[in-house]
């Protein structure tokens, strides 16, 4: 992993990109710390605000449906310059938010923003591995992971020194607006126009089959992120110190196997990467709910990040080298997916809880990452080709 991240470091463009992927985790994870001040203040009930947070999903389909004519016309790079400009702002004015319609404003144009930002970036990286035949897209999510376990830990921090989320926003936002101006001829160079026709195809049943993937595994996700601390609470009883272990423990695989993903998918094939990524949550989801005691629940959670770390950029690199199909247009049918995941999953899994329990609930994910295994297995856009040039070792891989 050390020669990775340092040869990752010393590529500047890819590095001012996988900046770009922190800086969204960044930003999320102090909008996260923040919910709870918010909802006091703006008077929110749970389910008002659960259904007010629906918008940045909202605004993120928006994004699907607006995402071929923006990048017909805007190259890549000053959409990312601009972009993620833009969404610090946002953030700025949504956590600072005075009243519900300037909160639910920014929350749509937050989802909306987020997604033509991760088009942008992911379409961005895709391309530099194509012109520097190094994978670069694993780390560059490894940074996500990465940014969000600082936000956390900086919300914290701050929270300690009695700043509110207000001023702690600021702050970040401060820093990632300062690091994007002193990369901006970094990220202008990036001149590519990454679409050419005017509408999403509908897509193939190959093309459908990476949309099942990516949303078990964001479904996965969001479920270890909705209700692990409750299943440690309530199913295993744990004391309170111990229920945020298993989050944490998937949190911490999910960043390690990220930053090591780019040469571990060099090595094995991406096909075989989310085979064996998809085997590995099933297995970790089984210790989960069929072993209940908490260090076997821990190890299953992070069988369950180690699994999932690599599955996603794969199907984001696979989706842009889609033959006949436009970089946005796969990315937009990929990511669609994984949207209805995360936003069904978590509720999907409370619904089978409160009619049978929660062990019952999490049993389907087990089922769903088995034959998302199958899937992966029988889809020929996932393929065990190696890009990287084998007769250099990989942290030379830079140029």
């Amino acid at each position: 992993m050390i020669k990775n991240i340092s040869s990752f470091i010393k590529n500047k463009p890819a590095l001012a990109v996988g900046f770009l992927f922190a800086t969204s985790s960044l930003l999320f994870g102090t909008w996260v710390a923040a919910i709870p001040g918010i909802k006091q203040r703006l008077g929110f009930t749970d389910g008002s605000l659960g259904l007010s947070l629906l918008l940045s999903p909202l605004g993120a389909i928006t994004g699907v449906l607006l995402s071929t004519r923006v990048f017909s016309k805007i190259t890549v790079g000053r959409w990312m310059f601009n972009g993620y400009r833009v969404l610090c702002l946002i953030m700025i004015l949504q956590i600072n938010s005075v009243n519900r319609p300037m909160f639910w404003t920014c929350l749509y144009f937050f989802g909306l923003c987020s997604f033509l930002n991760g088009v942008s970036a992911n379409a961005t990286v895709n391309l530099m591995e194509k012109k520097t035949n190094r994978l670069l897209m694993s780390t560059c999510h490894g940074m996500y992971s990465l940014g969000g376990a600082v936000s956390a830990g900086l919300a914290a921090l701050m929270f300690s020194f009695h700043l509110v989320s207000g001023w702690q926003i600021v702050m970040v936002a401060s820093i990632i607006l300062t690091v994007i101006t002193a990369n901006r001829k970094l990220l202008l160079a990036n001149q590519d126009i990454i679409h050419s026709r005017s509408g999403i195809k509908l897509p193939s049943p190959t093309i459908l089959g990476i949309s099942f993937i990516c949303m078990v595994t964001f479904m996965a996700e969001g479920c270890v992120a909705d209700w692990s601390a409750i299943y440690f609470k309530e199913t295993l009883h744990a004391p309170k110190e111990l229920v945020s272990l298993g989050y944490a423990g998937f949190s911490i695989a999910m960043t390690i196997g990220r930053l090591n993903g780019d040469g571990l998918i060099a090595k094995i094939g991406s096909k075989t990467i989310v085979i064996c990524g998809c085997l590995l949550s099933a297995l970790g989801f089984t210790l989960v709910v069929l072993v209940p005691i908490v260090p076997v629940a821990i190890a299953g959670y992070i069988f369950i990040g180690c699994g999932s770390s690599c599955i996603v950029p794969v199907l984001f690199s696979a989706s842009a080298n889609i033959p006949g199909v436009s970089t946005v247009e796969g990315y937009a049918m990929v990511t669609t997916g994984g949207l209805i995941g995360f936003l069904t999953g978590p509720s999907l899994i409370g619904f089978i809880s409160e009619k049978s329990n929660l062990p019952q609930g999490l049993s389907l994910l087990i089922l769903l990452t088995i034959l998302a295994a199958t899937v992966a297995w029988r889809n020929k856009f996932l393929v065990n080709k190696k890009v990287v040039d084998n007769s250099l070792e990989y942290d030379e891989q830079i140029y």
